[in-house]
């Protein structure tokens, strides 16, 4: 429903987009949109929502599980600058006949380029080498101490073989890495070539060195790499996650580390984050990025893009081509 003596549908931008972003929205909408980059929280995007037909959300956006049903009659359309939609509710969407779209496919490299920093920089220590010589301790260095991991010709289990789980297994085979491989169903063998598919993730984990996690976080995924997944994880391996934080155990993650029952880790993303659990800053075998997955210009402005596709789809009337919701 577009506002009153105008063709163009209102829509609330809760964040700062790329320039290009910001323009084609004010061009193409009445676009309320967030200059300043100011952080809503949950009752200010409601407020505002009022005055508007559909909303661009961010997964940066604290929204919670009474988001959905508290927004006002006139949304009819929730656009979220990100491929996770676990900060928004979907059944509660439908249920108010709110549609919902993503932005799959445009950051499957950058988030994919991303994971293979994690490994390299976990396994071979990466932030602690860069405080070495920030801290003028280079001359600590000698033949035997410190020492990394070798990632050429390692065995990498993927959970999760969508997009980016092939993306990060095509970068993976460069390094001479055996692939192996867990999602619910195996896929066609020309996109993911060589590997050897589990279907049970129990199955996979003693056969790795190294986990790299780039599935969905939904309700069957949610804490599944535990203290007892990484218990059949090989002595010594390593762990990556740029997916949601929430599929990994904190508590088991950081005993496994402190225990030297994991090598390294690598983490992109965190339960609760930008609030993370604080023991994560004091391990040294840990290589941390506060969630740099999609973060490059590039990346960015087409996931706006895409944002935008959906939102014309939609109020010409289409079916928006990143539907999440049922039509």
């Amino acid at each position: 429903m577009a506002a009153a003596g105008s063709a163009k549908p209102r829509i609330l931008v809760t964040r700062k987009m790329m320039p290009d972003v910001e323009a084609r929205l004010s061009r193409d909408f009445l676009a309320t949109l967030n200059p300043d980059d100011r952080p809503m929280t949950r009752d200010d995007i409601l407020r505002l929502a009022a005055a508007h037909d559909g909303l661009l959300l961010t997964s940066f956006d604290k929204l919670g599980p009474e988001f959905i049903p508290a927004l006002p009659p006139s949304i009819r359309i929730i656009a979220t600058h990100s491929v996770g939609y676990d900060h928004l509710s979907i059944p509660q969407a439908e249920a108010r006949g709110i549609a919902v779209t993503n932005t799959p496919g445009v950051l499957t490299d950058a988030t994919a380029d991303i994971a293979l920093l994690l490994m390299l920089g976990a396994a071979r220590g990466a932030s602690w080498g860069d405080r070495m010589v920030r801290e003028n301790r280079w001359g600590e260095t000698t033949l035997v101490s410190p020492m990394g991991f070798d990632v050429s010709g390692r065995r990498l289990g993927i959970l999760g073989m969508g997009r980016i789980g092939q993306a990060v297994a095509k970068r993976a085979r460069a390094f001479g890495m055996a692939i192996h491989y867990h999602a619910r169903k195996p896929v066609a063998a020309e996109q993911a070539p060589g590997a050897a598919y589990h279907a049970r993730f129990a199955d996979m984990l003693p056969n790795i060195d190294f986990l790299s996690v780039n599935c969905a976080s939904t309700a069957d995924t949610r804490g599944m790499v535990n203290a007892e997944a990484m218990a059949l994880l090989p002595r010594g391996a390593i762990l990556v996650n740029t997916a949601r934080g929430d599929i990994v155990e904190d508590e088991a993650l950081i005993a496994a580390l402190a225990s030297g029952h994991l090598a390294a880790a690598g983490l992109d993303v965190f339960r609760g984050e930008p609030q993370i659990d604080p023991r994560y800053r004091s391990l040294e075998n840990v290589f941390l990025l506060p969630h740099l997955g999609s973060a490059t210009p590039r990346t960015r402005s087409a996931m706006g893009h895409k944002c935008i596709d959906n939102l014309e789809q939609f109020f010409r009337g289409e079916r928006p081509a990143d539907l999440l919701t049922r039509a």
